[in-house]
């Protein structure tokens, strides 16, 4: 039995605090024993949804709380490195919101920490769980171009970071996994629309392989679209990470050589590319098969956090590790570099700052 205690009861950590409980009532081995919610109203509402204990900070729970073996951190950004720190110091293990800490130097002390003590430290990149990549990961053979969309419609959560590390994390955690390869050159452009923060950004990410990764992330959009397309030889690969699908698009030897070489190399257009797979009425064209994979269905979530208590029975080293989390804080820090770097270069001053 593993008893647990959600930090943060806000707009993500209630579904935490969910998914713990409905696996609880299933009868796995887990039990929600506490939270954390320093905001009064929502604590109330806690306590009487779940009936647990709820307090108003890590020091308290520490102090007063019921014993606990692991817990998960849904707080703001800029507060994973002081509760997270806090609760490995005291012997817990840790699911971790991405990402993973707001700065590289307090991502390295959690880390740290972590190996010192033994403890599990996962961090919460969510589609490594979603069912379409786990389907897809365990037979990736050379992926050599990347396409990823991430658009959200404009709400206030979050907004204590930028879109990078809010929303465009996601993906980059997913293409350094898949790509498996240093990062040799990164170029970046990103503007605040409607916060003080980067609300949309366009990255371009070059890796020591030859593979190329193009990024697009905006939280001010009319839609919301979760996409990851990527070309490897004579393959082609599109993951719709909101409706956990995936489709296959393959190449025999009667495709023409200037496609086939288009789309190795991720220069045909995808639209194209479908039209092609169409062949018109008559279902796929010459040369092209559709194949789409058997995937397990089941909540991203919930998948992760089984995969997390698993990790804490076992004491074996999670799915998504902390140092994985690391590197793509790392990434995207990087990124934020290069786009305040580009605004200093194309005089974006009045975009980040009001007009005096």
């Amino acid at each position: 039995m593993v008893r647990v205690a959600a930090v943060g009861a806000g707009s993500f950590g209630r579904n935490h605090l969910r998914v713990y409980r409905e696996l609880e009532t299933s009868g796995q081995p887990v039990a929600l024993a506490a939270a954390v919610e320093p905001d009064a109203e929502r604590a109330r509402e806690t306590a009487k949804t779940y009936g647990i204990p709820v307090f108003a900070s890590v020091e308290e729970l520490l102090r007063s709380g019921p014993r606990c073996d692991a817990a998960s951190v849904a707080v703001p950004t800029v507060e994973h490195h002081s509760v997270a720190m806090q609760l490995l110091d005291a012997g817990l293990d840790l699911l971790v919101e991405k990402p993973l800490a707001a700065t590289l130097g307090e991502a390295d002390e959690l880390v740290a920490l972590a190996e010192r003590k033994s403890r599990i430290l996962q961090p919460g990149h969510l589609e490594r769980f979603n069912p379409a990549v786990v389907a897809i990961e365990p037979k990736l053979h050379r992926p050599m171009f990347f396409e990823a969309h991430r658009l959200s419609v404009f709400t206030p959560r979050a907004l204590d970071v930028d879109v990078v590390l809010d929303l465009m994390i996601h993906d980059l955690d997913i293409v350094l996994t898949f790509a498996n390869s240093p990062v040799r050159e990164v170029r970046a452009v990103g503007l605040p629309i409607l916060s003080p923060k980067v609300d949309i950004a366009n990255v371009r990410v070059e890796f020591e392989s030859g593979c190329v990764a193009n990024f697009t992330a905006s939280r001010v959009s009319t839609e919301r679209v979760r996409k990851l397309r990527f070309f490897e030889p004579r393959q082609y690969v599109s993951i719709d990470y909101a409706r956990r699908d995936l489709l296959v698009i393959r190449l025999d030897g009667s495709v023409p050589p200037e496609i086939a070489a288009a789309l190795e190399g991720g220069k045909l257009d995808p639209a194209v590319l479908a039209q092609l797979a169409a062949g018109g009425k008559g279902g796929p064209g010459p040369g092209l098969s559709f194949a789409k994979p058997a995937i397990q269905a089941g909540e991203p979530l919930r998948l992760e956090i089984e995969s997390f208590l698993e990790s804490v029975r076992s004491r074996r080293a999670p799915r998504v590790t902390a140092r994985q989390g690391r590197d793509a804080l790392a990434l995207a820090l990087e990124i934020q570099g290069c786009m305040a770097a580009h605004a200093v270069r194309a005089g974006l001053r009045d975009f980040f700052e009001p007009s005096v």
